[in-house]
């Protein structure tokens, strides 16, 4: 692995080495590196598709898996698909994310597409984070377009943690959830656009057990003449709480666009939105600024701390 590999998987997975315990580096295309445990496997896709098959043994515990994925031959374009059979009682951590370098020079386009289901069995839990990052000369293009999706059986929880750190310059952004009785999923997305970057979030989640809750947190800047789209549908099929907030900062000659949607198909479906979109404001500025910060300087401190 060359040094620009390693600083993106520095950066997609906060990883200075090979990790511990169980994990698959996918490289420009390629598996480089694999590690299964005594209760994790990894098996590559026979089917014809890009990808791998991950499976977590029933009441794993305090183990983790690594997945990232780094891009650095400009103009390489790919579909990857990710399986997640996690195991009944299982307690685990996935990290994934996908870094691009690409200094392929003008029209040159690099571009990874992920798709990740997780089967998540009864009364398990799992976190996954993935981050998002791309570098290059600036004159090819970034496109990365994550889809997940997430089938929760009865008392599952899932934690999904997802970061656009910066330099991608399209996405779409894809989520759908399928929820059984007592199951917990909490999404947390940070998302920063600058220039002409266009970013996509779609959001579906289906609430079919009772007793199962959904929360959805969307934070968000942009900033140039980037452009955000935020969609969030949540369908109360059952009694359940769910609750979908979207904040964003808009700077410059952005825009940004939230349309939460919520459906009761259930009289004791209780459901909830929230939205806001709005500047810097004056105040805060000036606040940092007393302190010998300048303008710019102000206003990243204030980015830094909302998407902290």
């Amino acid at each position: 692995m060359d040094s620009i590999q390693k600083d993106l998987l520095l950066q997609i997975a906060d990883l200075h080495g090979t990790p511990e315990g169980a994990f698959n580096i996918r490289t420009n295309g390629e598996t480089a590196q694999r590690s299964t445990t005594a209760n994790i496997d990894i098996v590559t896709k026979t089917d014809g598709k890009a990808g791998i098959d991950i499976y977590i043994k029933p009441f794993t515990k305090n183990e983790s898996l690594h997945i990232p994925v780094i891009i650095s031959k400009a103009g390489l374009q790919e579909v990857v698909y990710n399986d997640f059979h996690i195991g009944e009682g299982a307690d685990v951590v996935i990290v994934a994310g996908c870094g691009i370098h690409n200094c392929g020079g003008v029209d040159m386009t690099s571009r990874h597409d992920g798709v990740h289901t997780f089967y998540v069995g009864k009364n398990a839990t799992v976190k996954y984070v993935e981050k998002h990052y791309g570098e290059g000369d600036g004159n090819g293009k970034n496109v990365m377009n994550p889809e997940t999706v997430v089938h929760l059986e009865e008392g599952a929880s899932m934690t999904m943690e997802t970061t656009q750190i910066k330099g991608i310059d399209s996405t779409k952004r894809i989520t759908r959830a399928t929820m059984q009785a007592g199951s917990n999923f909490i999404v947390k997305e940070k998302l920063y656009t600058h220039g002409t970057q266009v970013a996509d979030t779609d959001f579906v989640i289906d609430m079919n057990g009772e007793g199962c809750r959904a929360d959805v947190m969307s934070r968000s800047v942009a900033a140039g003449e980037s452009t955000q789209n935020f969609l969030s549908k949540m369908n109360g099929n059952a009694p359940c709480h769910g609750h979908t907030e979207c904040d964003a900062i808009i700077m410059d000659k952005a825009a940004v666009t939230a349309a939460p949607c919520l459906t009761a198909n259930h009289i004791d479906a209780e459901l909830i939105h929230e939205a806001a979109i709005c500047k810097i404001a004056g105040e805060q500025l000036i606040k940092l600024m007393t302190l010998g910060l300048s303008e710019k300087e102000a206003e990243e401190q204030i980015i830094k701390g909302f998407l902290h």
